[in-house]
């Protein structure tokens, strides 16, 4: 699994007009599963995600979790991020979960967001979604689970 994540004072998601999710001081992840990503990957992109260290603490430093601070997460399936564009012009998305694979992992990485206190919100699988984020430092991060085991 692959994902861009924003430390956001706000960050919101329309679909078709209407508001879907909006949260305050967070994260925004933007999350792609690959093909042969399967339950570890999920559980460790969860993990990742409410413990990374990426919220100052009194000394200045990235030393507060998401939890810590009692932010919440904003977890946004995009596929394109698997996207390859080393060759050509068209970005290449054989690298992607199928969504019938996609789904269930990005739903399991939402399930163990909150089994672990994070207050977590979602945008749609397969919509087409406007995104908007207050971008807070900025801190960008990409994180990217240990690959699968070969079959």
């Amino acid at each position: 699994m692959r994902a861009v994540v924003q430390r956001v004072r706000r960050a919101a998601v329309e679909v078709e007009g209407r508001p879907v999710a909006a949260i305050g001081r967070g994260l925004l992840a933007l999350v792609g599963a690959a093909r042969g990503d399967g339950p570890a990957q999920a559980a460790w992109m969860a993990e990742k995600l409410a413990h990374l260290r990426m919220f100052e603490g009194p000394a200045g430093r990235l030393d507060r979790s998401v939890l810590d601070i009692g932010g919440e997460i904003l977890v946004v399936s995009q596929f394109t991020l698997l996207g390859d564009t080393r060759k050509g012009r068209r970005p290449d998305f054989t690298a992607a979960a199928s969504a019938e694979a996609a789904r269930p992992l990005v739903d399991a990485v939402v399930d163990k967001l909150r089994r672990l206190g994070v207050q977590t919100l979602t945008g749609i699988f397969q919509a087409h979604m406007v995104v908007s984020l207050e971008n807070d430092g900025p801190v960008t991060l990409i994180l990217e689970s240990p690959a699968p085991p070969p079959a």
